[in-house]
């Protein structure tokens, strides 16, 4: 065997197995762009959004501050 051909035979090892990583690589960013998709889709359905919340804090905020009202007033009484 010469020495040509004992680089040739590295470089094509060495080409194949770049490109099987660069294969698993490619795979892989492809399933996390469909994982994100889907999480796109499920996340507000799992998780209250920032101004539902609100709204729902300042409801029990007023009912809380109606019902110390009443209790102050039937202390003073």
């Amino acid at each position: 065997m010469t020495l040509q051909e004992i680089l040739n035979s590295f470089a094509g090892v060495a080409l194949a197995v770049l490109g099987w990583f660069a294969r698993e690589v490619w795979s892989a960013v492809q399933e996390m762009k469909r994982d994100l998709g889907v999480l796109r889709e499920e996340l507000p359905k799992t998780y209250v959004t920032r101004n539902d919340y609100k709204d729902d804090i300042r409801e029990l905020k007023e009912m809380l501050a109606r019902i110390f009202d009443r209790l102050d007033a039937k202390v003073d009484k």
